[in-house]
């Protein structure tokens, strides 16, 4: 398995997904997993598959600069010194991952998104083993236009594609926009939604670490709370608009922006110039209880995304905070989650209409909560596990064949 990221060296939902998902494949009696990651650092916490490093031939130590999706600065053994940009380093990932395979027995490559896709092609060349990508998000949707985005990194995911074996999508909205942005034949394309495990998560406990809020709660203060990258795909600049409307039907209200991301200053300087400066506060992205007490302060949990291939974050909120939700319907979670409210991502009024009833009806928010856990509490990955070990064994019996 080739990925980008594990936690806690992640940026995201995607080293969320893959450790969960993995952690579930290896449950399957068939199924041992070697996951191959660009960066090395230890995963002592993970013992149910083996985690290794591509590290170029000659390289002593690689350090990052910020998140894995930053810039590397690459220690040779000969002392000099290299920055790589994120393209150069996918590209050195290709080529240690074909250094590492020339020692290593494997009967399938499950390759996650496109930081990952030239080296799962160039192995596919290599060693004629079955190839299954999956795709977390696809490149206009992550530039937030149909068509958009990076030409280099639209031809990497498209090509792959076509090469691939298979093709995972998170969901049916991922599913479509991969047919819509490079023709993908549909029936190449399995929809595996991402999920969640109840028995692991490790719900908010003792005093909530944002003070000043719980404060204000007493205050009969209401809180929304958003948790994700501050990028254009997020549509945070519709849920800054929609809080202005929000905060004039209903002054007690504040909104908490978890995160960090190229629109961080843009933000801040929106949330000032529509007057509501006061009621957004704005943090960087936060891990562990921190994290966790963000969805557990909050009154509802709004993912305004333009495009959100799944949204981990939503059924978080409700496993980790027990707070309800309010996505968008150009998401992948509104597919399982349906004990939540929705709006389409241009609705602006609408998604201030259904934020202010909230936070106005506490009866509302309560019923919305208590629907959503007993909804959540049956969800799993053992159904997605299932479906990819299937894919692996159609593939792997027609290599045979």
């Amino acid at each position: 398995m080739l990925g980008w990221e594990l936690p806690p060296y992640n940026s995201g939902g995607l080293g969320v997904a893959c450790l969960q998902l993995c952690k579930a494949l290896s449950k399957r009696s068939s199924i041992d997993i070697e996951f191959i990651v660009p960066y090395r650092e230890r995963h002592d916490n993970i013992d149910f598959m083996r985690v290794s490093s591509a590290t170029p031939q000659g390289v002593a130590h690689i350090m990052r600069s910020g998140t894995v999706y930053s810039s590397y600065k690459y220690v040779r053994e000969d002392g000099t010194e290299e920055w790589l940009n994120i393209y150069d380093q996918q590209a050195l990932y290709e080529q240690a991952v074909v250094s590492m395979i020339k020692s290593r027995q494997f009967d399938i490559v499950h390759a996650h998104d496109w930081l990952t896709f030239r080296a799962a092609m160039r192995v596919k060349e290599k060693r004629g083993v079955p190839v299954i990508l999956h795709v977390h998000s696809v490149e206009a949707d992550r530039a937030g236009v149909i068509g958009g985005g990076n030409a280099m990194v639209r031809e990497i995911e498209g090509l792959s594609m076509l090469l691939a074996d298979r093709v995972i999508a998170v969901s049916q909205h991922t599913k479509n926009c991969i047919i819509r942005e490079y023709g993908i034949p549909p029936d190449k394309i399995e929809v595996v939604h991402n999920s969640i495990e109840p028995s692991d998560a490790v719900t908010s406990t003792g005093e909530n670490v944002y003070h000043y809020l719980d404060t204000m709660k007493a205050h009969g203060y209401r809180v929304v709370v958003n948790v994700g990258r501050l990028t254009i795909m997020k549509g945070l600049p519709s849920l800054l608009r929609a809080a202005k409307e929000v905060v004039y039907r209903a002054p007690k209200t504040l909104f908490l922006i978890v995160g960090s991301g190229e629109q961080y200053y843009e933000l801040i300087e929106l949330a000032a110039d529509l007057g509501i400066g006061a009621n957004v506060l704005f943090t960087e992205f936060q891990r562990g209880k921190r994290w966790r007490d963000a969805f557990a302060i909050g009154d509802l949990f709004v993912m305004p995304s333009v495009s959100e291939p799944f949204g981990l974050t939503a059924l978080e909120a409700v496993g980790y905070g027990n707070t309800p939700a309010l996505v968008t319907k150009q998401s992948g979670v509104s597919e399982v989650l349906r004990n939540c409210l929705k709006v389409d991502n241009w609705d602006i009024d609408e998604l201030a209409n259904q934020i202010t009833a909230v936070v106005q009806h506490d009866p509302l928010r309560d019923n919305l909560i208590a629907n959503a856990r007993r909804e959540y509490e049956k969800l799993s990955w053992h159904d997605a596990s299932e479906k990819i070990e299937r894919l692996y064994g159609q593939h792997l019996a027609g290599a045979a064949a």
